[in-house]
Formats: C-alpha cells, structure tokens, sequence
C-alpha cells in the first residue's frame, strides 16, 4: 500500500473553480441587480424629481422600450457599481438591463398591456460626460473598456437582423436546443460538430447535423455605421482614419451619413473577414482580429456642432465676445483679421468675413427652406493671393474642408454610392459637402473641373441637399455649407478684350454666388511700392523660422476669431428690421426698373436689372453683418453695406461686360445688338456652309460693330449648338 493515498490534504475536481466558484459569481451579479434596481427606484434630483422611475413609465406608456441613463448620476448613487459599469460594460450592462426590466414590472405592480403581453425588454443607453477620446488614440489595451469617441459618418448600411438566441434542431434525431444565447455585437455563433443524443438502435448522427429554426429564433434590429475622425483633428499630410460602429435596437436609423455624432461604446473585436477569393485557400491571419465599437449611447450633433454649443464657451469667454461685439469697429476689426499677411483686397476680405459668419436659415410654413450660407467665387489673374485665402478660410472656419478643382469629382464632392466588402450590400459614403455641413467648403481651381462635376454641385449650393438615386438606394442628405471657389481665366490672365470669353461657366453655376469679384493683377507703381514692402516685411518677420501668434493693429487671433465665430452662428439669428426691409425694397425696385439715383436727370436706364437670387444674397449679407455685432435686427446701415459689397463684386464683374450671359446679368442694350447680329449671320450664310471666323468678324466690322460683339455671338451659338467648330478656324453653320 502506497503511504498517503488517504491523506486529506489532496483531491481532485473536473471542473476549474468548482460550484463555489461560481455560486459567489452568481452571488456577486444578484447583488449588483439589486443595486442596478434600488438605483432606479430610489434616484431623484431637487424637489426630489425620481427622474428614471417616472421615465421608464412614461417610454412604456408611449411604447419605447429605452432608457437613458447618465453615468455621473451612477456615480453619485454609488461610485463602486459606476465603476463597474465602465470597467466591465460588457458584463454589467446587461444586468443593468434585467434589472431595469425587473423594475419596471415591480413600478407597474403587476399592471401590463392589453391581451397580458410579457414585459418588453429594456435598452440602457449610457450618456457620459466624459471628454472625447481620438480615434488615433485608440489602443490595444483600451479593449472591452467604455469609451466616448466622436467624429463623423460617411456610410451607413441598411438595417438587419441579428439573433440574441437560437434555437437548432438535428436533421438526424430532430433533438432541438432551446434558447441559446448568442453574444451581441459582431460576433457570431459556432453550431456544435456533433450531435451527442444517443438513441439505442439507431446510427450515430452525421458530422454537422445541426441546424437554425428561425421561427423560434429571438432577434433584434442593428446597423454597421462608419465612422471618420473630424477634419480638423487630422494632422497635415495624413489621412483621416475610420472606426466601424455597431449599433442595434432603438439606436438604429438615428443618424445618417454627414452628421456629426458622439457616441459611447465598448471597445471590442471581431474576427478578420476574407475576401472571396481567398475563402477557398488556407487561413490566414489566425489570431488577428479587427477592432470596432459596440455603441450604447449615440448623440446626434444638431446643427453640426452640439446640441449645447453654449456648455462648451466659459462664462469668462462669452464675455469677451460680448465686449467685442460691442465695439463699434467690429466689423473692420474682422475684416482685418482675415488674412493679415496678405495685402489689400479689402472688399474681398469683407466679403468672407460675411461668408465665414453666414446669414440666418429659414425654415417656411409650407416647409420649404431657405438657405443662409454666403457663397463668394474669385475670378482672375494667377498671383493675387486666391489660394492664400481659401487656406486661411479653411484654419479659420470651425468646420472646413479644402479641395482642388481637378482632383475633385460630382462624386468626391457630394455622395457616392459603394459596396460593402464584408457584406456584399451597397452603403452610401458622403463627400465633401456632406462632411463639410454647418461650415465652409473650399474648392480651389474651380475652373478645372469638368463640366460634368460642375454641374453635380447645383443642387447642394441652392437646396443644400444632394439627392441619391442610386443602386436601389434613394435618399436626401444636407450639405448646409458655403462654398468659396477660386478660379483662373481659360486665358491664363485676365484678357480685358475678350469679355466674357474670360469664363467658361454655365450661368446656372454662376447665378447661385451671392459675390463674385474679378480680380485682376494691375500695374499701378505707388501700389507695386507698397506691396513689395509688404511682402519684404512678412518674410523679413518670419526669417528666424517662427511665426507670431500675437494679433497686431487691433486684429483678432486666429483661435479667437474662431470660437467667435463659433458663438455668433450657434446664437444669434438675425431678421431684417422693418427700416431696413423697407429701403431695400426700394433699392431692389430701383435698380430692377432701372432707374437709379445718378440717372434720373439723364434719363439712362440701369445697365444690369438684378433678379429675386440676387436680392435674397442681399438679405444674406445684410443678416452676416448683423450676427457680426450679435445684434437681433440688421438695420440700414447693414443694408447700404450689403449692398455697396454687391455693387464692388457681382455689379462692377457686370457693369464691365465680364458676365454677360449670365442670368440677369446682361442689359436691354447689349440684347438687343447680339440679336441684330445673331439675325444677320442667319441670313447671310447658307446652312451647311463652312466660313472662316476672322472672314465673319472682318465682315461685321466693317459694318460698325464691335469685333468682342461679333465673337460673344458665335460663342453664344457654338454654346446652343448652331455652329460647329472645325479645323482651321473654320465655321460650319447649323440651324437647330
């Protein structure tokens, strides 16, 4: 006999832990239920107010089986179950769940539905107060952790279902397994191999005989939504980084691509899918999984910016603004601190100032709205600076986007359509415009862009929707944003003989900027002399290779100018006054009979009538001067400055023959010299015939009219497909 086979000391156990083990497990969840519970019941707040008692009858009274829940109020109530819930939330919320279930039965006492309905289940979704956390700064070790990140969304897939439990059944014995809890989130579920029911006289069941009964299947609704970082949290000459999002149940269908949003979720993992080809090789990448988050609280940023924009200013800073916008020079003082380094361009600098600060939004009864966003386009010469201030609106701006014209497409700018690698199904991923809403987009080299991609844009500058019709997907995104372009001459340089030869925009594009300023390059000595000093006093400044931040003659800092303009556009929406409503009606009925001031003893008429789309960029203006000062009315003096902006912009590019053409833009006059010869080249070339175009202009200048008239009208016609344009400046006339 072997010495000390019956000492006491040593036993055996197949089971790791033993009942014990988990019985204090179990023990444990029971007592944090309870605790889950007496928080729901017993929690008020002043006038003692049972805030998640008296919410979670009312949802259920209306039929929404959710409950918000803060996670400071946790905190105060208990600071250990708080911290619980944010160490394991994977383990803790779903208790929390049962226990707001059990909470709910036990407020009601017994009282349920009609036709004795079981009591729904109850969906915790957490808010806290939490500060953000990057997506770049998301680690390995954060896994299975509650965590709040921001950003935004740029594709959504369409909603499906996913089973919380199965049930499966033998297709040899017909055993069934009941009531199967399958793990949320992405994760799916592995069937058993094998089947270990034994039947006497029976064979053994073959490999893989189970299968899902989706009758008696339990599911719940979720959503895959994908979510990119903001732009301005993305370092220079980096590309912007993404987070796939899990969201199911009551979360489902609250956001939709191009909104900002805030969610709070668990960090978790999913296994690496193959693509098709490669399923039928070996595995690969055993052991790698990809990261995601499994959201438990989602908010959508109304407005683009937060719903409580005003939480996020001091009380200290929201005074300082009040001290600048009571300063009478509020106005220079913006204009001067829009791009200090670059010198002039005074009314151009004004005009972004009222581009970056944005009319007010309107909203009509028969629900049709109107927009509020200033658009500003700059024509002209290579080197005056048109770059510089699109990249200085983009760092100004609290939300911006930057884009070339020729590295822009219709789809890179408002939305495309892709198809999901993993599922197979067809998401929407918005552009540009869409992930520019609530601020500015800036599209450099907007001459650039083909016709086609031009065109795409109409729609999200004047609606400020884009709508999608497009692989069975059909919906309507926002693109509340102002769009500041800057384009060249087809010529190179500004040619002053060739008029409207200058542009080759569409008037369609044209008519929907509120401003539009030809900026030419003008030898003037006194003003070279002034430029050459400034720009030998900015690289001089800046030879030591850093910049000063410090503002200088009265000029605000780009940081402040930012969070003003932050402040003014999220709380002050100015209106018209009825001063100022009625002087421009009055100017907007002079100018459109043509009659003003100076012409009145002369009797000429106006060269350019505006139309309605000129007089709402007008209200526009006059609104953006308003918000400059945070006042509730603009008054007359914001309407002589809007309109004294539109008269240097869009009027003077008018008045000099530079957009003729364009909608409304081309005056009784010049109609009627365009049509004579529009006539007489109908009637003196045969249809078919093939002319030179320098024999057309010779001919018609020798007949007193001007040689620019002459070749705006065969522009024209080539544009409405009367002539053709062939080899050798050679004309092949066409009726339509």
């Amino acid at each position: 006999m072997d010495p000390g086979f019956d000492d006491a000391g040593i036993f055996f156990s197949d089971n790791l832990g033993g009942d014990d083990v988990l019985a204090e497990l179990n023990q444990t969840r029971q007592h944090s239920k309870r605790k889950f519970k007496q928080f729901i019941r017993s929690f008020y707040t002043g006038n003692f107010v049972y805030t998640y008692r008296d919410t979670l009858r009312r949802h259920y009274n209306l039929g929404c089986n959710f409950l918000e829940v803060e996670v400071n109020d946790v905190a105060s109530y208990d600071p250990d179950l708080a911290e619980q819930l944010i160490k394991s939330p994977a383990e803790y919320l779903p208790i929390f769940e049962d226990a707001t279930k059990e909470a709910l039965d036990e407020i009601l006492q017994g009282q349920t539905k009609e036709n004795d309905e079981a009591m729904p289940d109850i969906q915790v979704v957490l808010k806290s107060q939490a500060n953000p956390t990057s997506i770049r700064e998301l680690k390995s070790e954060q896994m299975s952790d509650l965590l709040k990140v921001s950003g935004i969304v740029i594709a959504a897939s369409s909603i499906k279902s996913k089973a919380t439990r199965i049930c499966l059944q033998c297709r040899g014995c017909r055993t069934t397994l009941n009531n199967i809890a399958i793990k949320p989130g992405l994760e799916g579920y592995a069937l058993p191999r094998k089947c270990n029911t034994e039947q006497a006289g029976r064979p053994a069941c073959p490999l893989d005989p189970f299968f899902i009964v989706p009758d008696k299947c339990k599911c719940v609704d979720f959503q895959v939504l994908k979510l990119q970082e903001a732009p301005d949290a993305v370092p220079n000459g980096e590309m912007p980084r993404h987070l796939t999002l899990y969201v199911d149940r009551n979360l489902c269908d609250k956001t939709v691509p191009g909104n900002k949003i805030t969610v709070t979720g668990i960090y978790a993992i999913k296994k690496g899918g193959k693509s098709k080809a490669d399923r039928s090789g070996p595995k690969v990448n055993v052991g790698i999984r990809q990261p995601y988050l499994r959201v438990v609280g989602l908010e959508v940023d109304e407005e683009s910016t937060g719903r409580n924009v005003t939480s996020q200013f001091a009380p200290d800073e929201e005074e300082e603004f009040r001290q600048i916008a009571a300063s009478p020079d509020v106005y220079e003082k913006i204009a001067k601190s829009i791009a200090p380094s670059i010198f002039g361009s005074q009314d151009i600098k004004k005009s972004i100032a009222c581009l970056l600060f944005g009319g007010s939004r309107k909203r009509l009864p028969d629900g049709l709205t109107r927009r509020g966003d200033v658009n500003v386009l700059m024509l002209g010469d290579p080197g005056t600076a048109k770059s510089q201030l699109l990249k200085f609106v983009e760092q100004a701006a609290p939300i911006a986007v930057y884009t070339s014209g020729k590295g822009s497409s219709a789809a890179g700018l408002t939305a495309s359509v892709m198809r999901d690698s993993q599922s197979r199904n067809f998401v929407l991923e918005g552009g540009a415009m869409v992930l520019a809403d609530g601020g500015v987009v800036c599209i450099d080299e907007f001459d650039k862009m083909r016709e086609d991609d031009r065109v795409a844009i109409h729609e999200a500058m004047e609606q400020q929707t884009i709508s999608i019709a497009k692989a069975g997907l059909t919906t309507t995104l926002n693109t509340r944003c102002s769009v500041l372009a800057a384009a060249n001459s087809i010529y190179g340089r500004w040619d002053d003989t060739k008029g409207a030869e200058n542009i080759d925009f569409m008037p369609t594009i044209l008519s929907r900027f509120d401003m539009i300023y030809i900026v030419k390059d003008e030898h003037n000595e006194e003003r070279d002399k002034t430029l050459a000093r400034h720009v030998m006093n900015i690289h001089a400044s800046s030879a030591g290779g850093t910049a000063s931040d410090e503002p200088n003659n009265g000029e605000l800092s780009l940081p402040t100018l930012r969070r003003y303009i932050t402040y003014c556009r999220h709380n002050c929406g100015p209106r018209l006054s009825d001063g100022a409503s009625d002087k421009l009606k009055n100017q907007y009925v002079l100018m459109r009979g043509g009659i003003g001031a100076q012409e009145r003893d002369s009797g000429k008429m106006s060269a350019i009538p505006i139309t309605v789309r000129q007089l709402e960029a007008i209200i526009r203006i006059s609104e953006a001067l308003a918000k400059m000062r945070m006042a509730p009315f603009a008054v007359e003096s914001d309407v002589d400055e809007a309109l004294r902006l539109f008269k240097a912009s869009t009027m003077e590019a008018a008045n000099s023959g530079n957009l003729s053409g364009t909608e409304g833009f081309t005056s009784e006059q010049d109609r009627e010299v365009l049509s004579v010869i529009e006539r007489q080249i109908k009637k003196r070339f045969v249809v078919g015939s093939q002319v030179a175009e320098q024999a057309i202009v010779h001919d018609f200048v020798q007949q007193k009219f001007a040689e620019h008239a002459v070749g705006k009208v065969l522009y024209i016609m080539l544009r409405r497909g009367e002539i053709q344009y062939r080899m050798q400046r050679k004309m092949l006339y066409r009726l339509r």
